[in-house]
């Protein structure tokens, strides 16, 4: 299995921070928030991994990570020259990928927790993919999985009346269908290739799996959020 982290994007949500240095790269605790999703990534056994960035803050990233030897892993980089949307993101791992199976982080996502059981679920798990899910109070700003007894059915991206409180987090698993699946769907009103839809296409094929993460998570792509995820890992929330 490889690994892939997504620290794309300009950060728009926590500017003027962002304004010289990538979001990924602000401080989480003691240390620059990428290193949460890197550690939680080789913890689980995935040492060959994909960074993929944009353009403009691409080698404060590799000046930051650098080979990836002070984490006991092996870094390769990719430049998301346009923010199309996570999807999209993850097609430029193609090549990368060599048709094994993928571990997917948003570089933003910090958790306390571990993804080593998820992780090995998915390597039992036949073929398809795996997503993690987390009850939120805020869920309107997530993918939300609608569950029907223990089956996703569906998953809304950001919608106005949710139908859970689960959101679809930043920790996704996926065999090698997914480039073909990311290729078949359509950009979405925003002209984002949306990873709800290479979700839902999955669930379509009936062959999607999740699990429940423990432990405390945020995203940290807004200043509340990114205050949380400070408190989160400094032990004073």
């Amino acid at each position: 299995m490889k690994g892939i982290i997504l620290a794309g994007g300009k950060g728009t949500r926590l500017y003027p921070l962002t304004k010289v240095t990538n979001k990924h790269l602000l401080p989480v605790g003691t240390e620059p928030m990428i290193f949460n999703p890197i550690r939680k990534m080789v913890e689980a056994g995935v040492t060959q991994v994909l960074i993929v960035t944009s353009t403009e803050h691409m080698g404060d990233i590799v000046n930051q990570l650098g080979s990836g030897k002070q984490f006991g892993c092996e870094f390769t980089y990719r430049v998301q020259e346009d923010a199309r949307g996570i999807a999209h993101a993850l097609l430029l791992g193609e090549t990368f990928a060599a048709g094994e199976r993928l571990l997917v982080i948003l570089g933003d996502n910090i958790m306390t927790g571990t993804l080593v059981p998820h992780v090995e679920a998915f390597r039992q798990q036949p073929c398809g993919a795996r997503v993690l899910l987390k009850k939120v109070g805020d869920p309107e700003r997530f993918g939300v999985a609608a569950i029907d007894e223990t089956q996703v059915v569906q998953i809304e991206e950001k919608p106005q009346k949710p139908k859970s409180d689960y959101a679809v987090i930043g920790y996704y698993m996926y065999d090698h269908k997914v480039f073909d699946i990311i290729r078949g769907i359509s950009p979405s009103e925003r002209g984002e290739l949306e990873i709800t839809s290479v979700n839902n296409r999955y669930i379509e094929l009936g062959e999607f799996e999740y699990g429940i993460l423990e432990g405390d998570w945020t995203d940290a792509g807004t200043f509340e959020s990114w205050q949380y995820a400070n408190q989160m890992m400094l032990g004073l929330k």
